[in-house]
């Protein structure tokens, strides 16, 4: 079966999606639609901008989406989910590229999460952490023993697990991690803690633009970042995207379910390769494959 799978924050780089503007007639149409419906011109940002620019969270969700929703589009026929999933961000990408969500209601929703975030952010100072080399369980209970607020945000692959909380939290979490014998832990520039307790001000904003927004019937199942299962009804839809704000990523377990479930090749569509190192973590022989730029 045909895995196709989106990436999250992080992805973004400067010059990304100007050849397709510039190659396809579709793509130029949906990124000016963008602009119009964004208010302001995201794709001089996304084409000629800086790396300052795309790191504002109100620019890069948008910009992550964009690229990775379009490129699908400008695909046609060859574009023919059997299943879906993205990470954090990706998720809104993949309800697109399934038919749950229409392009423009896609859209009005990251760039409402992405000022949410920002918002949340602005409230306590916050951050995350990438933790190398321990396993899950280690992890979840250290955490579980810091008084502060740190909590397990993404299970990314095997070894490989984000931490979310309060400076001070990840703060202490880094050094119990690394005394309990992680290889790394390493604290990230991003501008706050997402998928912590610490989001929940954006998750209460976001709640009530998804309950507003008409999702519909998917043409195949989305593989959800809170439970890593596979879903098709709408109401449950939406309900694990408001709870995904605050709630871990479990993408470890996503990919092992969709292999499961009869996945033979993952291919990522939009921005970097993350995701398909990701799959190889998971399983070596898993065929993967990757769509960055314009599709002759």
């Amino acid at each position: 079966m045909k895995a196709y799978v989106f990436p999250g924050q992080g992805a973004q780089f400067v010059g990304m999606g100007k050849d397709l503007y510039e190659n396809s007639d579709l793509a130029k149409e949906l990124f000016e639609k963008a602009n119009d419906i964004l208010g302001f011109r995201i794709t001089d940002l996304m084409f000629e901008g800086t790396d300052e620019d795309l790191r504002q969270t109100n620019v890069t969700q948008p910009a992550i989406f964009l690229h990775s929703v379009i490129l699908a589009k400008t695909l046609g026929d060859d574009f023919k989910p059997e299943m879906v999933a993205g990470h954090s961000l990706g998720e809104f990408s993949a309800l697109v590229a399934n038919g749950s969500l229409s392009f423009e209601d896609g859209l009005k929703l990251v760039s409402k999460r992405a000022t949410a975030m920002q918002k949340a952010c602005k409230i306590e100072p916050s951050t995350m952490a990438a933790i190398i080399g321990l396993d899950d369980d280690t992890v979840v209970k250290i955490c579980k023993e810091i008084e502060e607020i740190v909590v397990p945000a993404n299970f990314n692959c095997p070894g490989q697990l984000v931490i979310s909380g309060s400076m001070k939290g990840i703060e202490i979490a880094c050094e119990k991690l690394k005394e309990a014998g992680a290889k790394r832990a390493l604290p990230l520039k991003v501008g706050g803690a997402f998928h912590s307790p610490l989001m929940e001000p954006a998750r209460v904003e976001l709640e009530e633009a998804i309950e507003n927004t008409t999702f519909s019937i998917p043409t195949c199942p989305i593989y959800q970042n809170v439970n890593a299962m596979p879903v098709t009804d709408p109401s449950e839809i939406k309900k694990n995207l408001v709870s995904q704000l605050t709630a871990p990523v479990q993408f470890t377990q996503t990919m092992v379910n969709m292999i499961a479930d009869g996945a033979s090749i993952f291919t990522e569509i939009g921005p970097g390769k993350v995701i398909q190192g990701l799959v190889k973590k998971v399983d070596r022989k898993m065929e993967t494959a990757g769509v960055d730029s314009f599709q002759e």
